[in-house]
This record gives C-alpha cells, sequence and structure tokens, in this order.
C-alpha cells in the first residue's frame, strides 16, 4: 500500500503517484496498468477518485484508454516514421521526393474551390478570401498504419496560367513543380512546422491517440520576384512521425568595402 501524503485533491494526489510509478519504470511503456480495483487498493482511495486519476493522467498523455482492454502506459519509444523533408530533381528534370514510395492514397483525392483564410493568405501573399484550388489526400504508410492529412493550395491566377494546372489541379506535388518550370519558373521552398492539439475531424481521420498533438507542416513554392505560387500543409500525428532537414549554406553577398 502507498500512502498518500501530497497536498491537493485527492485524485491529483493519486495522479501524481501513478506518474511516479511511470516515470520511474515501475509501470513500464507500453505495459497495462493495474486494475481499478488493484489501484484502490493500493491507494486506499474509493473508484471514482481512481477514474479522477486516470482521466488527469489520459489528457496529460502518459496513458492511453483502450476501450475494453484497459489503460495502458504510452510509449515514448523513438517516432516510428522520418520523414526526409528535401527536394530533389533527375536529370530529365523530373522532381522526387524523397518518401514518396512511402505513402499510398487512402482514398481519393478530393478536388474543390475554395478561399484563402488569414493564415493561409499570409503564405500565400493574398488576402483572405482570394479564391483558389484545393485538393485533398489522405495518405496512409502501410508499413507503421501511420496516417496523414495532405492539402495542395493553388491561387486562380496561378493555375488558369498553366493549362496543366486549369484542366486538373489537384496533381501530385511533383508533378505541379514540374508544370511550373516548364512554364519558366525557377522553384525554390520555404517551410514552417508547429505542433498543436488536432481538431476533432482531424484526431478522428488521423486515428489519433488521446492528448496527442499533430504536427503541421507548411510548405510554400515560390518563383520569380520570391512569388508565392502553391502552399501545401501537411498534418500528421506527432507521436508517429519526426521531420528531417538537410541543411546547406546560402552564399551571402560579398561585403563593399570604403575607399
Amino acid at each position: 500500500m502507498t500512502e498518500i501524503q501530497r497536498p491537493g485533491a485527492l485524485y491529483q494526489q493519486v495522479a501524481a503517484a501513478i506518474r511516479a510509478a511511470i516515470l520511474s519504470g515501475e509501470f513500464a511503456a507500453d505495459s497495462l496498468l493495474p486494475s481499478e480495483a488493484q489501484l484502490m487498493a493500493r491507494y486506499s482511495v474509493s473508484r471514482p477518485t481512481v477514474r479522477n486519476a486516470i482521466a488527469a493522467l489520459r489528457a496529460e498523455g502518459l496513458i492511453d484508454v483502450r476501450h475494453g482492454k484497459g489503460s495502458f502506459v504510452r510509449s515514448a519509444s523513438h517516432p516510428t516514421l522520418t520523414l526526409e523533408r528535401r527536394i530533389s530533381y533527375t536529370a530529365d528534370g523530373e522532381f522526387v521526393m524523397p518518401n514518396g514510395d512511402v505513402w499510398q492514397e487512402a482514398e481519393d483525392p478530393s478536388t474543390y474551390r475554395t478561399r484563402t483564410t488569414k493564415a493561409t493568405g499570409r503564405l500565400l501573399g493574398l488576402a483572405e478570401e482570394e479564391a483558389v484550388f484545393a485538393c485533398d489526400r489522405l495518405l496512409i504508410d502501410t508499413a507503421t498504419g501511420g496516417r496523414a492529412m495532405h492539402r495542395t493550395l493553388i491561387p486562380f491566377e496561378v493555375a488558369e496560367a498553366l493549362p496543366q494546372l486549369a484542366d486538373d489541379p489537384c496533381k501530385p506535388p511533383t508533378a505541379i513543380y514540374r508544370a511550373l518550370t516548364q512554364d519558366g519558373h525557377k522553384l525554390w521552398w520555404s517551410e514552417t512546422v508547429r505542433a498543436r492539439m488536432p481538431l476533432p475531424d482531424e484526431r478522428s481521420t488521423l486515428q489519433l491517440p488521446d492528448a496527442t498533438p499533430v504536427l503541421h507542416v507548411a510548405r510554400v513554392a515560390h518563383g520569380a520576384d520570391n512569388r508565392p505560387l502553391t502552399l501545401e500543409e501537411l498534418h500528421i500525428g506527432a507521436d508517429r512521425a519526426e521531420l528531417a532537414y538537410r541543411i546547406t549554406s546560402d552564399k551571402q553577398p560579398a561585403r563593399r568595402t570604403r575607399a
């Protein structure tokens, strides 16, 4: 029996004791926690107190409740999928994504017209409520079961200047890059990454455990005069994936010396 003597509400004290047992390794990663009855006996508390403690730890992301099986300690293991974020191209001008062979489309892509939000408009250099083509893809990694949501946004002005995009704005990103370079654009890309808690539909679609953030990756393809041409948004569970980058140095202009 473990005596609870910490300050705070009783369920918080029990949650703190279970948390300490998890962090010390007494309750190992991926293992089944003791049953409610066992935890009641261990800490000399009531069932509602144990349930509130479990709910608190679940909200923290320390445990995962699997219906019909019990509460399991969340694994802190290394992500199962490393996404290389560089872009390569072949001698004949074809663009290649390092992880292009990882993903399969779980369903047919969805193409539609929409408008920029404040956030997407800022990335595309447009005002809010500007018309854009959108393409949504649900991707799955068959090796790990990991899921990702991918969206491409192309401003009408960009797509309508290229017949191959105007007719089919839902081309894969590499095909869009090729179409843009064939039109004379010399492309470069910028990318930002942030973590946030998922919206309910994202959590359901990505099949995320409780208290799991998503990585929101925004990649902008730029053309002449640094003009943003397309925006890609990738959402993936932060517990399943990590992003890897190849970083090269930029050549700075030579400093002018004063006479």
